[in-house]
This record gives structure tokens, sequence and C-alpha cells, in this order.
């Protein structure tokens, strides 16, 4: 069977270059940056040669920050230059977002790139993570996102051609649910070598990855037949669940987790 492309470009140029921005962040803003990612298609491997470096983080304050009577900014966003897209989340915040189930946070600790971690939170966020995993809330999630993107971008004659990929990896990922896998993984090809098992229509997803991974951002062109019809066949936008069965996960797990990362910070 025919192995699906992907490709995770990073020169050491770049990375340096966004390890630098995350000292200065942590410089400008009296933080400790505790994990950095890739979030965006170099981190879904398939990266156009003039995509954006999508860096997210995940960052902690000292403790006089939690100790305010007013609620402070948990968000840090740089000004989008000519490559770099860079903004974070503070820890509590993100720590929110997981017990909310949050399909972003999810991928963000599923990305094959990493800028930076603290090793020992990173894999005490991954060990949760699972138990705070909503299969109903994270299907509408992505059924939403591919019928946002297929009806805003795909109706022409020609297309958008990274917009297919913007609705096939949801799609995908919202089957990955369906069929009692989990979380989805955040790398595509690792999602349609599970869920595509006709052969002509993975050999016409490879040969739209080959068009996205070597043309721009922009690029349009006619329709991909068989993408089209499966997208066509496979997107069924449910209702939006009014409420959704609580994950399982161990509010204090995270606390704790929140604790020792603001002390650690202190020390």
């Amino acid at each position: 069977m025919t192995t699906i492309r992907f490709a995770h470009p990073i020169s050491d140029e770049i990375r340096a270059r966004v390890l630098a921005e995350l000292q200065a962040i942590e410089a400008r803003h009296d933080v400790h940056v505790l994990f950095a990612c890739e979030s965006g298609s170099r981190g879904w491997g398939f990266a156009s040669p003039d995509s954006d470096y999508d860096v997210r983080f995940l960052y902690v304050h000292k403790l006089d920050w939690y100790l305010k009577v007013e609620a402070q900014r948990d968000v840090i966003e740089l000004p989008i230059d000519d490559e770099l897209d860079i903004s974070g989340w503070e820890l509590r915040k993100a720590l929110q977002l997981l017990r909310g189930s949050n399909p972003t946070l999810f991928e963000w600790l599923d990305s094959p790139v990493i800028y930076r971690e603290d090793a020992a939170l990173a894999a005490q966020l991954r060990a949760l993570a699972p138990d705070f995993f909503s299969s109903r809330k994270g299907r509408w999630h992505y059924l939403a996102m591919a019928h946002k993107n297929f009806r805003g971008y795909l109706q022409g004659e020609r297309v958008r051609l990274k917009k297919y990929l913007y609705v096939i990896r949801p799609l995908l990922a919202a089957q990955w649910v369906d069929a009692g896998r989990g979380m989805p993984p955040m790398r595509f090809a690792e999602l349609a070598d599970a869920m595509v098992t006709d052969l002509t229509l993975r050999d016409e997803i490879n040969q739209l990855l080959t068009v996205k991974m070597s043309t721009g951002e922009a690029e349009y062109g006619a329709r991909f037949p068989l993408i089209h019809a499966f997208i066509e066949q496979n997107l069924n936008l449910d209702s939006a669940p009014a409420d959704y069965k609580k994950p399982q996960g161990d509010d204090a797990a995270l606390d704790r987790l929140l604790f020792d990362a603001v002390h650690a910070a202190t020390q």
C-alpha cells in the first residue's frame, strides 16, 4: 500500500531563530517557557515552501502574578513577521483548556516538531491528556472545521488547493474518533495511513501533497475528483452537542501540576 507523503522542514537557522525569540519573550515578560512546538502545516507534515512557522508555547509566571486580585492577561502574542507566527498560553489557561477537552492543546502535545520542553512537565501533560479527552467534543470540533473550510473554499471548479488538506485532515480525525481510537494524531500522514484504505484515493492524496509541498500557499487549481467525492460523501455535519460527557480526568492532578510548575519558576 502506498505510504502517505510527509515532511517537517525546520532548518537549523529557523530553529535557532525560534529559540532566540523564546528567550527574548522570557526576558521581556518575566516568564518561563515550559514547552514550544510547531502547530501548523509544518507540524501536520505538508508545508508549502512559503508556509509560516506557527510556533505555539506554554509558559508560567512567577508566584506574585498568581496572587493578584485582578485577572491578568494569559496570552502572549508576537506580531506576525515575514516567517514567524509565535503565540503562547499561560499554563493555568492551558490546564483549564485541557480540562475542557480542547483539541488544539492535544495537537500541540503531539506535535512532531518540538522546539523546547520541560521533559517532566511535558510527560505529565501527555499522560493526563487521554483522561480529559471527550470524543463527542473532539468529533464536533473536527467536523465543524472540515465543514467550514469545504463550504468556504472548495465550491468552484477551481479551488485553493491547500484547503483540501484543511478539510481532509479534520474529516479523517473525526473518523479516527468514530473508530474508537481516542485522540487523533497531529501528523496528517499517520491519520491518512490508518483511515484511507482506497488505493486510488491514497494515490490522489499523494498527488495533492506533492503539489502542496512544492508550490505556494495561495496556489489554485482544478478539483481533485476522488478527494472531492470522498469529502462530499463523508462530510455529514451533526448538530453541535448541547452537552458532552465530562471527561474522567482528575482535576486535582492539574492543580498539583500547576503548583509544582509555579513553585519551580519561583526558585
